[in-house]
């Protein structure tokens, strides 16, 4: 069976072995969960320079739910890979749980990936031979010690599925489901290492609005009741209100920060 790669859910390097370089919990102290220092990306398009990310200073505390607003190309997408460990910046510093994570080597930024984060994308990134139970369990598979905790793991998957409401459709394959019951799989799969922090890159992007709304709505419903913290870019400004924060980007900077939550440095 071919495997398409999917970042932070089936990383290429080994992560099942323990990595001294990466404690594998939460920090002794409670602090913010997330914390940036004067991140700084560019990329190079022939002869002219791109900076995407300018500088950016943020916190997430434990449990906020933030949404990352701002137009197309405002630095958006790439600020939430960087915090997630999936794009190195160019300058500046990464904190997740007080660990550095740019500091980690690749198997140990794979590991804290696969156990503290979990990734739901606008694409959805099934494997489409896989089904539903299936593509829920990666995660889990590239954890480590999936022989004996087999049978715990595939329970654990079939109760996300009844939770994100497709109890029914644990056997069909994504190309029988929706893409608002592709999305709900994406996001049982998200949470099932039980991680710290869901990132969403644009988890609406390719439904419409009623399916859009009640993805947000199963988002925010899990990620509270299971004390999650949550990051989500989108373009929708009415979405992006329900959540306790909304920071808008602009031209690779934070413009403006509405709610309460962690510290943020915004651009005069």
């Amino acid at each position: 069976m071919a495997v398409l790669y999917v970042p932070g859910i089936n990383p290429p390097a080994d992560i099942s072995a323990p990595s001294p370089a990466f404690s594998a919990g939460p920090p002794a102290n409670v602090g913010p969960v997330i914390r940036a220092q004067d991140l700084r990306q560019s990329f190079t398009i022939g002869t002219r320079r791109l900076d995407v990310l300018r500088g950016i200073t943020l916190e997430i505390t434990p449990g906020e739910a933030v949404f990352l607003v701002g137009a197309s190309g405002a630095g958006k997408t790439t600020l939430l890979y960087t915090l997630g460990g999936l794009e190195r910046p160019a300058g500046g510093k990464v904190f997740f749980e007080n660990q550095s994570v740019y500091d980690l080597n690749r198997r140990a930024q794979a590991r804290l990936r696969n156990k503290r984060m979990g990734f739901i994308f606008q694409g959805y990134f099934l494997l489409p031979e896989l089904t539903a139970l299936e593509n829920v369990l990666l995660p889990a598979m590239m954890g480590g010690r999936w022989g004996s905790q087999r049978e715990a793991a595939a329970r654990r998957a079939a109760t996300f599925l009844h939770e994100v409401g497709l109890g029914e459709r644990t056997h069909h394959l994504p190309l029988e489901l929706s893409g608002g019951e592709q999305q709900r799989v994406a996001i049982a799969r998200a949470l099932i290492n039980d991680p710290a922090v869901i990132f969403a890159d644009e988890p609406t992007g390719n439904l419409d609005s009623r399916a859009g709304a009640a993805i947000i709505d199963l988002l925010l419903a899990l990620v509270r009741e299971k004390r999650k913290t949550l990051l989500v870019v989108t373009h929708d400004l009415g979405l992006a209100a329900r959540g306790d924060r909304t920071l808008e980007m602009r031209d690779g900077q934070l413009v403006k920060s509405e709610g309460g939550g962690g510290r943020v440095e915004v651009a005069g």
